[in-house]
Protein backbone atom coordinates (compact mmCIF):
# COMPACT_ATOMS: atom_id res chain seq x y z
CA UNK A 1 0.00 0.00 0.00
CA UNK A 2 2.75 2.44 0.84
CA UNK A 3 4.73 1.67 -2.66
CA UNK A 4 1.06 2.28 -4.40
CA UNK A 5 0.79 5.73 -2.32
CA UNK A 6 4.72 6.19 -3.10
CA UNK A 7 4.32 5.50 -7.29
CA UNK A 8 1.48 7.94 -7.25
CA UNK A 9 3.45 10.59 -5.92
CA UNK A 10 6.12 10.08 -8.31
CA UNK A 11 3.17 10.27 -11.58
CA UNK A 12 1.89 13.03 -9.84
CA UNK A 13 4.56 14.79 -9.65
CA UNK A 14 5.97 14.00 -13.68
CA UNK A 15 2.18 14.67 -14.62
CA UNK A 16 3.13 18.55 -13.33
CA UNK A 17 6.65 18.67 -14.96
CA UNK A 18 5.77 17.69 -18.02
CA UNK A 19 2.36 20.00 -18.04
CA UNK A 20 5.28 22.78 -17.07
CA UNK A 21 7.08 22.08 -19.55
CA UNK A 22 4.21 22.11 -22.38
CA UNK A 23 3.27 25.51 -20.74
CA UNK A 24 6.63 26.30 -21.26
CA UNK A 25 7.22 25.21 -24.51
CA UNK A 26 3.27 26.71 -25.59
CA UNK A 27 4.75 29.98 -24.13
CA UNK A 28 7.71 29.76 -26.19
CA UNK A 29 5.15 30.21 -29.27
CA UNK A 30 4.58 34.10 -30.37
CA UNK A 31 2.11 34.82 -32.58
CA UNK A 32 3.22 38.86 -33.03
CA UNK A 33 0.08 40.76 -34.28
CA UNK A 34 0.63 43.75 -36.98
CA UNK A 35 1.25 46.89 -35.77
CA UNK A 36 3.07 45.33 -32.54
CA UNK A 37 6.38 44.97 -31.76
CA UNK A 38 7.90 42.58 -28.54
CA UNK A 39 10.79 42.85 -26.72
CA UNK A 40 12.55 39.66 -25.27
CA UNK A 41 15.13 38.92 -23.23
CA UNK A 42 17.30 36.10 -22.62
CA UNK A 43 18.40 35.55 -19.30
CA UNK A 44 17.06 39.08 -18.40
CA UNK A 45 19.00 40.86 -20.59
CA UNK A 46 17.51 42.45 -23.98
CA UNK A 47 17.72 39.78 -27.06
CA UNK A 48 16.12 41.15 -29.71
CA UNK A 49 12.86 42.45 -30.98
CA UNK A 50 10.25 40.58 -32.80
CA UNK A 51 8.22 42.26 -35.71
CA UNK A 52 4.65 41.14 -36.97
CA UNK A 53 4.16 37.38 -37.74
CA UNK A 54 5.17 33.65 -35.87
CA UNK A 55 7.93 33.21 -33.87
CA UNK A 56 9.29 30.93 -31.63
CA UNK A 57 11.58 31.15 -28.24
CA UNK A 58 14.09 29.11 -25.92
CA UNK A 59 11.62 27.86 -23.11
CA UNK A 60 13.31 28.71 -19.92
CA UNK A 61 15.71 31.27 -21.61
CA UNK A 62 14.02 33.53 -23.37
CA UNK A 63 10.67 35.79 -22.25
CA UNK A 64 8.66 38.51 -23.74
CA UNK A 65 9.68 40.88 -21.48
CA UNK A 66 7.47 44.24 -22.78
CA UNK A 67 4.52 44.50 -25.97
CA UNK A 68 4.31 47.81 -27.53
CA UNK A 69 1.68 49.11 -29.69
CA UNK A 70 3.25 50.39 -32.87
CA UNK A 71 -0.30 52.42 -33.55
CA UNK A 72 -0.83 55.93 -33.18
CA UNK A 73 -2.96 56.42 -29.38
CA UNK A 74 -4.68 59.01 -27.94
CA UNK A 75 -3.87 59.94 -24.17
CA UNK A 76 -6.24 62.22 -22.33
CA UNK A 77 -4.42 65.01 -20.20
CA UNK A 78 -6.40 65.50 -17.01
CA UNK A 79 -7.59 69.69 -16.42
CA UNK A 80 -5.49 71.51 -14.37
CA UNK A 81 -5.08 74.93 -13.31
CA UNK A 82 -3.32 77.33 -14.66
CA UNK A 83 -2.45 81.31 -14.23
CA UNK A 84 -2.51 83.54 -17.35
CA UNK A 85 0.08 86.52 -17.56
CA UNK A 86 -2.46 88.80 -15.97
CA UNK A 87 -3.14 86.57 -12.82
CA UNK A 88 -6.87 85.29 -13.90
CA UNK A 89 -7.17 81.45 -12.91
CA UNK A 90 -8.10 79.07 -15.93
CA UNK A 91 -8.73 74.91 -15.97
CA UNK A 92 -7.09 73.50 -19.22
CA UNK A 93 -7.66 69.86 -20.22
CA UNK A 94 -6.13 68.63 -23.46
CA UNK A 95 -5.61 65.06 -25.69
CA UNK A 96 -2.27 63.80 -26.86
CA UNK A 97 -1.59 62.19 -30.21
CA UNK A 98 1.40 59.80 -29.50
CA UNK A 99 2.96 57.13 -31.32
CA UNK A 100 6.04 54.74 -30.68
CA UNK A 101 8.85 55.29 -33.03
CA UNK A 102 11.47 52.92 -31.41
CA UNK A 103 10.29 49.77 -29.17
CA UNK A 104 13.43 49.35 -27.58
CA UNK A 105 13.77 53.06 -25.83
CA UNK A 106 9.92 52.65 -25.24
CA UNK A 107 10.74 49.83 -22.88
CA UNK A 108 13.97 50.90 -21.67
CA UNK A 109 14.24 54.47 -22.08
CA UNK A 110 11.85 55.22 -19.48
CA UNK A 111 9.19 53.79 -16.99
CA UNK A 112 6.23 54.67 -18.49
CA UNK A 113 6.32 57.20 -21.75
CA UNK A 114 2.27 57.82 -21.40
CA UNK A 115 2.50 59.06 -17.74
CA UNK A 116 5.39 61.40 -18.83
CA UNK A 117 4.06 62.95 -21.67
CA UNK A 118 0.98 64.08 -20.15
CA UNK A 119 3.14 65.41 -17.23
CA UNK A 120 5.42 67.28 -19.78
CA UNK A 121 2.46 68.78 -21.26
CA UNK A 122 0.56 69.64 -18.13
CA UNK A 123 3.70 71.52 -17.52
CA UNK A 124 4.59 73.17 -20.64
CA UNK A 125 0.94 74.38 -20.96
CA UNK A 126 0.97 76.09 -17.59
CA UNK A 127 4.53 77.54 -18.35
CA UNK A 128 3.08 79.19 -21.78
CA UNK A 129 -0.20 80.04 -20.61
CA UNK A 130 1.55 81.59 -18.03
CA UNK A 131 3.29 84.37 -20.56
CA UNK A 132 -0.24 84.95 -22.10
CA UNK A 133 -2.63 87.68 -21.18
CA UNK A 134 -6.54 85.69 -20.87
CA UNK A 135 -7.89 87.19 -23.58
CA UNK A 136 -4.90 85.83 -26.26
CA UNK A 137 -5.31 82.43 -24.33
CA UNK A 138 -8.27 81.68 -26.22
CA UNK A 139 -6.37 82.94 -29.47
CA UNK A 140 -3.76 81.71 -29.04
CA UNK A 141 -4.10 77.90 -29.10
CA UNK A 142 -2.53 76.75 -31.66
CA UNK A 143 0.81 78.31 -30.33
CA UNK A 144 0.21 76.58 -27.23
CA UNK A 145 -0.28 73.18 -29.32
CA UNK A 146 2.49 73.60 -30.87
CA UNK A 147 4.98 74.75 -28.12
CA UNK A 148 3.83 71.50 -26.17
CA UNK A 149 4.48 69.58 -29.55
CA UNK A 150 7.56 70.82 -30.03
CA UNK A 151 9.07 69.85 -26.39
CA UNK A 152 7.64 66.63 -26.07
CA UNK A 153 8.95 66.00 -29.20
CA UNK A 154 12.54 67.08 -28.02
CA UNK A 155 11.74 64.58 -25.04
CA UNK A 156 10.21 61.54 -27.03
CA UNK A 157 14.04 61.06 -28.96
CA UNK A 158 15.08 59.09 -25.93
CA UNK A 159 12.11 57.78 -25.41
CA UNK A 160 11.46 55.88 -28.27
CA UNK A 161 8.05 57.66 -29.21
CA UNK A 162 6.70 60.94 -31.54
CA UNK A 163 4.31 63.10 -30.45
CA UNK A 164 2.36 63.87 -33.66
CA UNK A 165 -0.17 67.07 -32.32
CA UNK A 166 -1.25 68.00 -29.23
CA UNK A 167 -4.76 69.54 -28.72
CA UNK A 168 -6.21 72.24 -26.23
CA UNK A 169 -9.95 70.82 -25.78
CA UNK A 170 -11.33 73.03 -22.84
CA UNK A 171 -10.34 76.44 -21.60
CA UNK A 172 -12.82 77.12 -18.40
CA UNK A 173 -12.29 80.62 -16.79
CA UNK A 174 -13.68 80.82 -13.13
CA UNK A 175 -17.48 81.80 -13.38
CA UNK A 176 -16.85 85.43 -12.48
CA UNK A 177 -14.72 86.05 -15.41
CA UNK A 178 -16.97 84.04 -17.70
CA UNK A 179 -20.18 86.27 -16.68
CA UNK A 180 -17.16 89.70 -17.51
CA UNK A 181 -16.29 88.39 -20.77
CA UNK A 182 -20.06 87.31 -21.54
CA UNK A 183 -21.34 90.90 -20.78
CA UNK A 184 -18.44 92.41 -22.69
CA UNK A 185 -18.76 90.39 -26.01
CA UNK A 186 -22.95 91.11 -25.37
CA UNK A 187 -21.91 94.94 -25.09
CA UNK A 188 -19.62 94.81 -28.11
CA UNK A 189 -21.97 93.11 -30.49
CA UNK A 190 -24.53 96.08 -29.24
CA UNK A 191 -21.51 98.79 -30.15
CA UNK A 192 -21.10 96.92 -33.45
CA UNK A 193 -25.21 96.81 -34.42
CA UNK A 194 -25.62 100.39 -33.66
CA UNK A 195 -22.46 101.06 -35.40
CA UNK A 196 -23.78 99.12 -38.58
CA UNK A 197 -27.23 100.56 -38.63
CA UNK A 198 -25.47 104.22 -38.18
CA UNK A 199 -23.43 103.74 -41.21
CA UNK A 200 -26.51 102.41 -42.94
CA UNK A 201 -28.86 104.84 -42.59
CA UNK A 202 -25.88 107.25 -43.18
CA UNK A 203 -25.64 106.13 -46.91
CA UNK A 204 -29.11 105.65 -47.09
CA UNK A 205 -28.87 109.74 -47.23
CA UNK A 206 -26.40 109.53 -49.05
CA UNK A 207 -27.63 107.89 -51.62
CA UNK A 208 -31.29 109.68 -51.03
CA UNK A 209 -29.46 113.07 -51.60
CA UNK A 210 -27.15 111.79 -54.45
CA UNK A 211 -30.49 110.15 -56.29
CA UNK A 212 -32.29 113.29 -55.65
CA UNK A 213 -28.91 115.56 -57.24
CA UNK A 214 -28.92 113.47 -60.14
CA UNK A 215 -32.75 114.55 -60.88
CA UNK A 216 -32.41 117.71 -60.72
CA UNK A 217 -29.53 117.96 -62.75
CA UNK A 218 -31.22 115.52 -65.49
CA UNK A 219 -34.03 118.02 -64.80
CA UNK A 220 -32.06 121.23 -65.75
CA UNK A 221 -30.19 119.83 -68.52
CA UNK A 222 -33.92 118.45 -70.09
CA UNK A 223 -35.44 122.01 -69.28
CA UNK A 224 -31.69 123.67 -71.16
CA UNK A 225 -31.74 120.97 -73.74
CA UNK A 226 -35.69 121.85 -74.24
CA UNK A 227 -35.04 125.80 -74.46
CA UNK A 228 -32.18 125.11 -76.63
CA UNK A 229 -34.02 123.37 -79.15
CA UNK A 230 -37.02 125.39 -79.05
CA UNK A 231 -34.69 128.77 -79.81
CA UNK A 232 -32.93 126.69 -82.50
CA UNK A 233 -36.74 126.17 -83.94
CA UNK A 234 -37.50 129.44 -83.51
CA UNK A 235 -34.20 130.34 -85.42
CA UNK A 236 -35.24 128.16 -88.21
CA UNK A 237 -38.35 129.40 -88.89
CA UNK A 238 -37.47 133.22 -88.44
CA UNK A 239 -34.34 132.17 -91.18
CA UNK A 240 -37.15 129.73 -93.35
CA UNK A 241 -39.48 132.87 -93.12
CA UNK A 242 -36.70 135.66 -93.85
CA UNK A 243 -35.74 133.11 -96.76
CA UNK A 244 -39.08 132.94 -98.35
CA UNK A 245 -39.87 136.68 -98.00
CA UNK A 246 -37.06 137.30 -99.54
CA UNK A 247 -37.58 135.01 -102.66
CA UNK A 248 -40.88 136.24 -102.27
CA UNK A 249 -39.92 139.66 -102.74
CA UNK A 250 -37.24 138.48 -105.54
CA UNK A 251 -39.74 137.15 -107.60
CA UNK A 252 -42.06 140.26 -107.35
CA UNK A 253 -38.78 142.58 -108.36
CA UNK A 254 -38.31 140.35 -111.28
CA UNK A 255 -42.45 140.31 -112.45
CA UNK A 256 -42.20 144.13 -111.93
CA UNK A 257 -39.12 144.68 -114.12
CA UNK A 258 -40.93 142.56 -116.66
CA UNK A 259 -42.58 144.17 -119.72
CA UNK A 260 -46.54 144.92 -118.03
CA UNK A 261 -44.93 143.81 -114.61
CA UNK A 262 -45.28 146.99 -113.06
CA UNK A 263 -49.00 147.96 -114.19
CA UNK A 264 -50.01 144.45 -112.78
CA UNK A 265 -48.94 145.38 -109.58
CA UNK A 266 -50.49 148.80 -109.71
CA UNK A 267 -53.89 146.62 -110.32
CA UNK A 268 -53.08 144.08 -107.33
CA UNK A 269 -52.87 146.90 -105.21
CA UNK A 270 -55.84 149.00 -105.99
CA UNK A 271 -57.57 145.89 -105.44
CA UNK A 272 -56.02 145.24 -102.03
CA UNK A 273 -56.82 148.55 -101.24
CA UNK A 274 -60.61 149.02 -102.55
CA UNK A 275 -60.89 145.28 -100.38
CA UNK A 276 -59.15 146.92 -97.33
CA UNK A 277 -62.25 149.78 -97.35
CA UNK A 278 -64.90 147.35 -98.21
CA UNK A 279 -63.97 145.28 -94.67
CA UNK A 280 -63.55 148.64 -92.99
CA UNK A 281 -67.01 149.98 -94.29
CA UNK A 282 -68.51 146.46 -93.41
CA UNK A 283 -67.13 146.48 -89.81
CA UNK A 284 -69.10 149.56 -89.78
CA UNK A 285 -66.20 151.67 -88.91
CA UNK A 286 -65.69 155.51 -90.59
CA UNK A 287 -64.03 155.58 -93.06
CA UNK A 288 -62.31 158.75 -94.62
CA UNK A 289 -62.46 158.73 -98.32
CA UNK A 290 -60.02 161.10 -100.18
CA UNK A 291 -61.67 164.02 -102.66
CA UNK A 292 -59.58 162.39 -105.62
CA UNK A 293 -61.09 158.62 -104.96
CA UNK A 294 -60.34 157.72 -108.38
CA UNK A 295 -56.95 159.07 -108.83
CA UNK A 296 -55.27 155.65 -108.16
CA UNK A 297 -51.87 157.08 -109.28
CA UNK A 298 -51.82 159.91 -106.82
CA UNK A 299 -52.03 157.43 -104.03
CA UNK A 300 -49.20 155.10 -105.60
CA UNK A 301 -47.31 158.31 -105.89
CA UNK A 302 -47.65 159.53 -102.50
CA UNK A 303 -47.29 155.82 -100.98
CA UNK A 304 -43.38 156.44 -103.23
CA UNK A 305 -44.40 154.26 -106.16
CA UNK A 306 -43.83 155.56 -109.53
CA UNK A 307 -47.40 154.56 -111.15
CA UNK A 308 -46.84 152.77 -114.77
CA UNK A 309 -47.23 154.81 -117.55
Amino acid sequence: MANFDINMVVLVIWALIFLMLAYRFFQAICLVPTKSAYIVERLGKYSCTLEAGFHALIPFVDRVAYIQDLKEETIDVPPQECFSKDEVKVEVDGVIYIQVTDPIKASYGINDYRFAAMQLAQTTTRSVIGTLELDRTFEERDVISAKVVEVLDKAGESWGVRVHRYEIKNITPPITVKNAMELEVTAERERRAILAKSLGDKQSRINRSEGLKMEMINVSEGEMQRQINSAEGKAEEIIAIAKASGDSIAKVADAISLPGGLAAFEMQLNEMYIQQMKGLADAGRKVIIPANLLDFKQWLSGLGIQPAE
